[in-house]
């Protein structure tokens, strides 16, 4: 039964991080409401969610895989979203030519290809480095 109320424990520990890390993500972006663009079709913006999405998920997968515990999980997950964080912050200041945030508001399918990319292949490297 133990097998049965761990992963029961991690699934309602994934949601709550995924959640948190989406509400965090929201405050970071200032130009718009991810959840308004969504309801208004932005395919741009949506993909961008589901990159930071799948890569939260990636992230707390191998720290499920390598952690002794559930609060190891909790803090690499935790610690996950702020590596996630920090990504979207780089990518928006490495495209000096643009406004990452500006082209997802415009709803840029490009843009948002390239911001799903980042967050699962960096979601990918973090997980990888969680031992």
């Amino acid at each position: 039964m133990e097998p049965f109320i761990l992963t029961a424990i991690y699934f309602i520990i994934a949601i709550a991080i995924v959640i948190v890390g989406l509400v965090i993500f929201e405050m970071l972006t200032r130009k718009y409401k991810d959840w308004d663009e969504v309801l208004n079709g932005n395919h741009a913006v949506s993909l961008s969610i589901g990159g930071k999405i799948v890569g939260i998920c990636i992230i707390l997968a191998f720290s499920i895989y390598h952690s002794a515990s559930v609060m190891d999980t909790i803090i690499w997950g935790a610690f996950g979203i702020l590596l996630q964080m920090v990504a979207y912050l780089l990518f928006e200041l490495f495209t000096r030519k643009f406004s990452v945030e500006d082209q997802l508001k415009k709803g840029n399918i490009s843009v948002g290809i390239i911001s799903i990319c980042v967050s699962i292949g960096l979601a990918f490297v973090i997980g990888a480095s969680i031992t």
